[in-house]
């Protein structure tokens, strides 16, 4: 893979990572609310899942995404679900301005944006027939190697963490012009009602 090509495939992936959808839309919700910081093991949750998914699709396992569909329609289901979840508890939360958390809290909560993000790229097993159908634009197929497949992977993993961590700051930025009770209690709905939207993406948008 040449530096161009390499070059190439990195600023698309960065594109493609920052292509509205329920994971940049999960992104956004807990930025505003949490802060960019916050949205790091969930973006990395989405970043490990599409690498599986490119991992998969280099090897050429296209078939797993047709012969495990009801697999991923209940991985599909459940993510929509938790977003729905997520989503309430946006709008039922009580207003608090910058309260520390306890560490046993955030690596708990770390634990769980992690799922959560790893869980809403995986039910969109579509992912890998992107990959599939991108991926001999700039790599042959037919003589990949296990450092070509390393080498791709890297790429995927600095592309997507720069661009959602992108939108988390932009999310933060956003929180960080409300201060006020009344503000920041909008801003719960804003981002309930982005959780909800995103679950319902997952929920009905079944791509063919």
């Amino acid at each position: 893979m040449s530096l161009e090509s390499s070059l190439t495939f990195f600023l698309a992936i960065l594109i493609f990572g920052i292509t509205p959808g329920p994971g940049v839309f999960a992104l956004l919700a807990r930025g505003m609310t949490l802060g960019a910081k916050q949205c790091i093991p969930l973006a990395l949750g989405m970043t490990i899942s599409d690498v599986i998914y490119l991992i998969f699709a280099c090897l050429g396992l296209a078939t797993i995404a047709h012969n495990y569909a009801f697999l991923f329609e209940a991985i599909r289901i459940f993510g929509a679900v938790y977003l729905f979840y997520l989503g309430y508890k946006m709008f039922t939360a009580p207003i608090e301005i910058e309260e520390p958390q306890k560490k046993e809290k955030l690596k708990k909560d770390f634990i769980l944006a992690f799922v959560q993000g790893f869980l809403i790229s995986a039910s969109n097993p579509k992912v890998i027939l992107f990959y599939i159908a991108f991926l001999p634009t700039f790599l042959d197929i037919k003589s990949l190697s296990a450092n070509d497949i390393i080498w791709v992977s890297f790429l995927t993993i600095v592309a997507l963490m720069i661009g959602l961590m992108f939108v988390s700051i932009l999310a933060n930025k956003a929180k960080q012009l409300l201060k006020s009770k009344k503000s920041l209690k909008r801003l719960n709905y804003s981002a309930g009602s982005i959780m909800i939207a995103a679950g319902s993406f997952l929920l009905f948008n079944k791509q063919s």
